[in-house]
């Protein structure tokens, strides 16, 4: 079991989608309150929150009052709401093609819980997180091979047909032999509902995800 650890004050970016440890995550930033977030993390090599939307949108949105449907705050735009338990990313590749517009590459690197959360009077959510222990390392047993087989298979038909590295969609190295990678690869790449990605990100047994997994996978027709 390693040492907590609580990290102050990190940026978040709710999004709608859910990172992974070890996942690629690119984005387009073009929001004022993300803009300056995401330079000063590229400049000072520090990692931001994601996490996944349960309410509300990814640009920020402003309702008026008598508009109905998505609700507002007290800054007059729509609410966002988001789950507790997050990854942290580090920016692995960063561009300014345009002003006003950055384009990042980001890898997942760690879990994390929120502690605390404030939202800043120009948008910007902050939390002070606990990390949630890495993943044991895990061999694949015997029963669940087929799931690292077939990703395997998809990896090397990516490489094989001259995918460029900026394209393929999974980082290397490619841990074919660890349950929690193999499940991570799948969790990311399987059409799941966004509900069911995040139940099986915040599981904290690799290999209970990774059977999980091999259960959608055969439902599928993937593997057999």
């Amino acid at each position: 079991m390693s040492d907590i650890l609580t990290l102050n004050s990190l940026p978040l970016f709710p999004l709608g989608t859910v990172l992974y440890p070890g996942g690629l995550l690119p984005l387009q930033i073009f929001e004022v309150r993300y803009l300056d977030m995401i330079g000063k993390c590229h400049k000072t090599g520090a990692p931001f929150g994601v996490v996944s939307l349960t309410e509300g949108s990814e640009v920020r949105r402003a309702v008026k009052p008598a508009a109905g449907g998505a609700s507002a705050g007290a800054d007059g735009f729509a609410d966002e709401t988001f789950n507790a338990v997050g990854t942290l990313a580090q920016i692995i590749e960063y561009s300014v093609p345009q002003p006003g517009l950055m384009v990042v590459q980001c890898q997942g690197i760690h879990r994390f819980t929120i502690a605390r959360r404030e939202k800043l009077k120009h948008g910007l959510w902050i939390s002070d997180v606990v990390r949630i222990d890495d993943d044991l390392p895990v061999k694949i047993p015997h029963d669940l091979q087929k799931a690292a087989d077939a990703l395997g298979k998809l990896i090397k038909g990516l490489l094989n047909g001259d995918t460029p590295s900026e394209k393929m969609p999974l980082l290397p190295p490619y841990q074919l032999e660890d349950c929690g990678w193999v499940a991570n690869r799948w969790c990311e790449l399987l059409p799941l509902p966004l509900k069911v990605k995040q139940q099986l990100m915040e599981l904290e047994n690799p290999l209970l995800r990774l059977e999980l997994v091999c259960d959608v996978l055969e439902r599928h027709g993937i593997s057999r």
